[in-house]
């Protein structure tokens, strides 16, 4: 009988710590520190953002979900239209045994930096499950936004022009003053392999 609760503790106890080490963060939730070394390699800490809106977009360039919005350059459009603004910091986060590449379809990113998460401490620390996964954190550090980024969950590149971005109604919301009206949507894409 004492076996038994012990077991049951013990299978609990481990179904809690893998739950929390992939759990959502809520809204407004104080995001991770992260310091990473970039494709270049410089190194770049969310602090360095700090005062900025940044966006964290986990990447691997081997997953269709994420070349349909290369392939269309649309992933690449976001990133240099938000850049540009001189408020946002967009990083690119490969975890795990993820797959960044140099080929055709991925030159010349305009994210700030692409950095690498081979241990997948980051990846775990946002919860972070699929690719393309997008998070924005405000420039207070907090989460305010964290799923898909968009509302297309298919691999087919014609689907990009018409799909809802809710990444981009985020940000074009809060760079006009106004606030992010839906803080989350179910992520899709293919799933991260730490």
């Amino acid at each position: 009988m004492k076996t038994h609760s012990l077991t049951r503790c013990i299978v609990g106890s481990l179904l809690l710590f893998c739950a929390g080490a992939q759990a959502q963060l809520s809204k407004d939730a104080v995001a991770p520190a992260f310091s990473l070394k970039a494709t270049d390699g410089k190194t770049h800490t969310l602090a360095d953002a700090k005062g900025k809106w940044v966006v964290l977009e986990w990447l691997n360039h081997g997953c269709p979900f994420v070349k349909k919005h290369y392939e269309a350059g649309k992933m690449q459009a976001l990133q240099s239209k938000y850049t540009g603004t001189g408020k946002v910091v967009w990083y690119s986060i490969v975890s795990g045994k993820g797959e960044a590449t140099a080929d055709a379809a991925f030159k010349k990113p305009a994210a700030t930096a692409v950095l690498l998460d081979p241990s997948g401490e980051t990846g775990h620390a946002y919860g972070a499950t699929n690719t393309p996964q997008m998070f924005i954190i405000n420039p207070e550090g907090k989460v305010a936004y964290q799923g898909a980024i968009d509302d297309k969950r298919t691999t087919e590149l014609a689907d990009v022009a018409t799909a809802h971005n809710y990444v981009e109604t985020a940000l074009d919301s809060v760079l006009k003053g106004g606030k992010i009206a839906e803080a989350s949507h179910k992520v899709y894409g293919c799933t991260i392999k730490y």
